[in-house]
């Protein structure tokens, strides 16, 4: 895992050795093992690149990289679990190899077929490549957005870089984007291609983009859906096949790879799968909260025992992890909800000589483990019937909204929107109301009259099951949880894979109908993993969680400043304060001078 950057020029460029030494600087924890940088020839293009080595990591690993007759040049931040496939078949035409790295098979492949191959590649990427006899820019993203790039065009000028934070280095100006800002206090989390920084877009999941002549194409090469299917005849034997399939490419690594474990049923099973394809040392990492009902750090030790992996654990106490909520805080590249769990065990990995490891991320989204698949076509279907009982009805529910708990402004702010799944799970997965949130953009952004209120696209999903899981993949998942885990993983050099959220996987359990995939409790992973230990499969699901509501109450109180917004805007739960503090301390790093 890596971090690039870079900037390229419709006309030759001056001296951009400051503003690329500071992007460069700005990346520089996300690979602490290599830094290169390079020049083209005709100075119109400049990358930078810090390395995490995971494979090959002798020099002749070393980024940038250009082919040997210096037409194309990579910068590339991922890993290809399919590229000794790949590369056997360069070879077979005859390719031959300087390394024996993944970045020089991308790099021979685009050679050979142009942004087309990028449908050909099995992992999480993303990465530019410029050609020098163009003069132009390809930028790719994997399929599902595990790996982030963000991008700013002004001028004849293209910057891109792994981190909103190396724009900002690089000059790019640090104005605040009103409908972003309206997105993460709607959702805690802004979708791509917006960022928090106006005139900074994401290249999008399943996407690439060619940079020439000052124009930019974008182009979808994937898209994420859910065709109709018929029932396997044994659904269980297809899964756990693809889950073994899977996990083996995950491990592909020079360096040791780790297992995060909570006490939880989407990691044992990571633990259990990869016990099944390798023997010899295991390492797992936990953490632990004594005296929390979130503490389970008594059935990953119990697992962990089970498995026979080589254990480790950290007790966190309120205490301790308020002082690492200020390193956290500082940490994030744009601000978030989630992240500090992430932020906690990586720290952990690191501290024991581990920077590759495999979380469970994905499988909830993926085999239906989230309340909101029940909860969001159920409240769908409640919006629809309060809109036939008619004005009355709906003015009742609006009225009550404004006296009400969470669950009751839920269902008050989904009846100002057109009643439908994606609005319906916008709501249940809001931290603030429309109206909030566009009063909350006013009082810290302004321009809130320019607010695009754009909803989710819809699409067109087999059952509404079919369609939480579509949503939960490309919003919750994608905007919040990858996000959050590519940063707050970097942040300790340590590189995040994520089995469940892979190409092939997907290919084939996305072919299996609504009522095999998702069933109750997971009962297909259940089924497919049957390893999983009974102390884990009978325990509530309770997820990979912190107890930060009770050290938001006790421990932590009075140490957090508390959010400066207007009266009317209720802080009545954590994650309302936790956004608000966390949107504040990030402005008045990117944004001193509004502040």
């Amino acid at each position: 895992m890596c971090g690039i950057a870079g900037i390229v020029g419709a006309d030759r460029m001056g001296d951009v050795r400051g503003p690329l030494d500071r992007m460069h600087a700005a990346i520089g924890h996300r690979g602490p093992d290599d830094r290169g940088a390079w020049r083209s020839a005709r100075q119109h293009a400049a990358f930078v690149h810090t390395r995490l080595s995971i494979i090959d990591p002798s020099p002749a690993g070393h980024q940038p990289m250009a082919t040997a007759n210096e037409r194309f040049t990579i910068t590339y931040n991922g890993e290809i679990y399919n590229f000794a496939e790949l590369r056997a078949s360069l070879v077979g035409g005859g390719v031959t190899f300087r390394s024996h790295s993944d970045t020089e098979v991308i790099l021979r492949l685009y050679e050979a077929q142009g942004p087309a191959f990028v449908a050909r590649l099995r992992g999480m990427f993303a990465m530019a490549i410029w050609d020098e006899q163009e003069r132009s820019c390809f930028m790719a993203r994997d399929r599902f957005g595990i790996k982030p790039l963000y991008y700013h065009e002004a001028g004849g000028v293209l910057t891109f870089a792994s981190e909103v934070r190396a724009l900002l280095a690089a000059g790019v100006p640090a104005a605040t984007d009103a409908t972003a800002a309206y997105q993460y206090f709607r959702s805690g989390s802004v979708s791509d291609p917006l960022t928090l920084i106006h005139g900074v877009r994401a290249v999008e999941a399943g996407h690439y983009v060619v940079w020439q002549d000052r124009r930019l194409i974008t182009r979808r090469y994937w898209e994420l859906t859910f065709p109709d299917a018929q029932p396997a005849g044994d659904a269980a034997a297809v899964t756990r096949q693809a889950l073994l399939d899977s996990v083996a490419h995950h491990f592909v690594s020079d360096v040791p790879v780790g297992v995060f474990l909570s006490g939880g049923m989407d990691s044992t099973a990571i633990v259990a799968l990869a016990r099944t394809l390798r023997g010899g040392e295991l390492r797992t990492f936990s953490l632990a909260f004594p005296g929390s009902p979130l503490d389970e750090g008594p059935e990953a030790r119990r697992t962990a025992a089970h498995f026979g992996t080589t254990h480790h654990e950290w007790a966190l106490d309120g205490a301790t992890a308020r002082r690492l909520f200020d390193e956290f805080m500082a940490s994030a590249d744009q601000p978030s909800i989630d992240g500090f769990n992430t932020f906690s065990i990586c720290r952990l990995a690191r501290q024991h000589d581990t920077k590759v490891v495999l979380s469970g991320l994905g499988a909830d989204e993926l085999f239906g483990g989230y309340p909101s698949f029940r909860r969001v076509p159920r409240l769908a279907r409640l919006g629809r019937l309060a809109r036939l009982g008619g004005r009355l009805s709906a003015a009742a529910v609006r009225a009550a909204g404004e006296v009400g708990g969470s669950r009751v402004r839920r269902l008050n702010d989904l009846m100002s929107l057109p009643v439908n799944l994606e609005n319906a799970y916008a709501v249940f997965r809001g931290i603030y109301t429309r109206d909030e949130a566009r009063a909350l953009t006013a009082h810290y952004v302004g321009g809130a009259d320019a607010i695009d209120e754009a909803s989710a696209p819809a699409g067109h999903d087999p059952t509404a099951e079919d369609g939480v899981s579509r949503l939960e993949l490309t919003l919750y998942m994608r905007n919040q949880l990858l996000r959050d885990a590519d940063v707050m993983s970097m942040a300790s050099g340590v590189e995040v894979r994520v089995p469940f959220i892979d190409s092939q996987l997907f290919d084939q359990l996305s072919q299996l109908p609504a009522e095999q995939r998702l069933q109750p409790r997971k009962g297909l992973l259940l089924t497919a993993v049957p390893e999983i230990p009974e102390w884990v499969t009978n325990r509530p699901k309770r997820g990979f969680f912190l107890p930060i509501e009770h050290w938001f109450e006790h421990e932590w109180a009075g140490s957090l400043p508390e959010p400066d917004v207007p009266a009317a805007i209720r802080t009545d739960t954590w994650y309302r304060k936790w956004s608000l503090l966390a949107f504040e301390q990030w402005r008045q790093r990117v944004t001193p001078q509004h502040v």
